[in-house]
C-alpha cells in the first residue's frame, strides 16, 4: 500500500523539518553576527552595505533539522559597493571579512573559521551552526543582483538572492508539498552520501519536474517522479526554467542546470561525468526501493532510502 500524504507530512514534520524553536534561535545567532559584522565593515573598511540577505535553503524554508548527518547552515549574503566588480576579487573580500570575523569573536578558536570558494564561514559550537558569509558585489542598476567572485579560478557569477527565494515560493504556491519534496530528496541525497548533488541542483530539478508534469499525485507517486526523472533523463537534457531571460548560455558540461536568475550560469558545472553517472546509479536504485516499498507496504525497504529515523506515525 503506497504511504499516503498524511504520513509523509507527518514524517516531514517530526523528523525533517527545522523546529520552529530552533529557526527562532538560529534567526537571534545570526542576527547577531550580520550586527556585529555590518558595524565591523562600516568602521574599519571604506565598504558600503547596501542590503543583506539571509539565503539559501534557511530561507527557503528547505532546510533540514540539524542530525549527525544533516548539517545546519545559513548563508547570509552582504551586498556591497564601493567595489569594483572588475578589479576587486573574492579573494580580497573574503580576506576582509575573515579578518573582521575574528575581531568580532575574538574568544573563538581559527578553526571556527573557514574561507570557502566563495563565502566565509564562522562555526558555533553550541548550536551547530554554521554561517556562510557570501560577499556579493552590488549591481546599482538591478536591485537584489550583484556579482560572486570564486576563489579559486577568479571568475564571476551574476545572482539575485532574493529572486532565488522567490523562485521556490512561487514553486511551493504551484504545489503546496513542494518543501516537503525537498527535504525528503535532500533526506535521500545525504543517506546515500552523493554530496556532489548540491542542495541547489534537488530545488531545481524538483522545480524543472513540477513545471512539466504539474502537481498531480500524491506526494509518494512525486518523490517516486523526481527518482524516475534523474533515472530516465540521466540528467543530460538542459534544465531551464520560465524565468530564465534568453539567450541561454552555452555548455558543454557533463550536466546543466540553470539557474533560474542567471541564464549563463550552470550550477552544476562542477559535476563531473562519473558524479553524474553516480546520481544516475543511485536515483534508478532509490526508484526501484521505493516502488517495492510502496507495493509492499514495507517500512523497512523505505529506511533504505531514507535511514533509520524514517517514521509515518507516532512509536506509542
Amino acid at each position: 500500500m503506497p504511504l499516503t500524504n498524511t504520513q509523509l507530512r507527518y514524517y516531514d514534520s517530526y523528523v525533517l523539518r527545522l523546529p520552529a524553536d530552533k529557526r527562532k534561535e538560529y534567526h537571534k545567532q545570526v542576527d547577531r553576527l550580520i550586527s556585529e559584522l555590518s558595524k565591523s565593515i562600516r568602521e574599519k573598511t571604506e565598504l558600503k552595505i547596501t542590503k543583506v540577505v539571509k539565503a539559501g535553503s534557511f530561507a527557503k524554508f528547505t532546510i533540514l533539522r540539524k542530525t549527525s548527518s544533516d548539517p545546519v547552515d545559513v548563508d547570509v549574503v552582504f551586498y556591497i559597493s564601493g567595489a569594483s566588480v572588475d578589479n576587486e576579487t573574492l579573494e580580497t573580500l573574503n580576506d576582509k571579512i575573515y579578518e573582521l570575523l575574528i575581531d568580532v569573536y575574538p574568544s573563538k578558536a581559527v578553526e571556527d573559521f573557514e574561507i570557502q570558494r566563495k563565502a566565509a564561514k564562522v562555526s558555533f559550537v553550541g548550536t551547530g551552526l554554521d554561517v556562510d558569509i557570501v560577499p556579493v558585489i552590488a549591481d546599482e542598476n538591478r536591485d537584489g543582483y550583484g556579482w560572486q567572485y570564486d576563489l579559486q579560478d577568479g571568475t564571476k557569477t551574476e545572482t539575485c538572492a532574493p529572486c532565488q527565494i522567490k523562485f521556490v515560493r512561487d514553486r511551493k504556491n504551484n504545489d503546496s508539498d513542494f518543501r516537503t519534496l525537498v527535504r525528503m530528496a535532500k533526506r535521500w541525497r545525504n543517506y546515500a552520501e552523493l554530496s556532489h548533488l548540491k542542495s541547489f541542483h534537488i530545488e531545481l530539478i524538483l522545480a524543472y519536474v513540477l513545471d512539466q508534469e504539474g502537481a498531480d499525485g500524491t506526494i509518494e507517486q512525486r518523490f517516486r517522479r523526481f527518482l524516475l526523472y534523474i533515472a530516465q533523463s540521466e540528467l543530460k537534457e538542459i534544465i531551464s526554467f520560465p524565468e530564465n531571460i534568453q539567450p541561454l548560455g552555452n555548455f558543454s558540461d557533463p550536466v546543466v542546470i540553470i539557474d533560474p536568475v542567471s541564464s549563463t550560469n550552470n550550477t552544476a558545472s562542477r559535476l563531473t561525468e562519473s558524479e553524474r553517472k553516480e546520481i544516475i546509479k543511485a536515483a534508478d536504485e532509490a526508484w526501484e526501493a521505493a516502488n517495492f516499498a510502496s507495493a509492499e507496504d514495507d517500512i523497512e525497504t523505505w529506511k533504505e532510502l531514507f535511514g533509520p529515523r524514517f517514521k509515518v506515525e507516532d512509536a506509542s
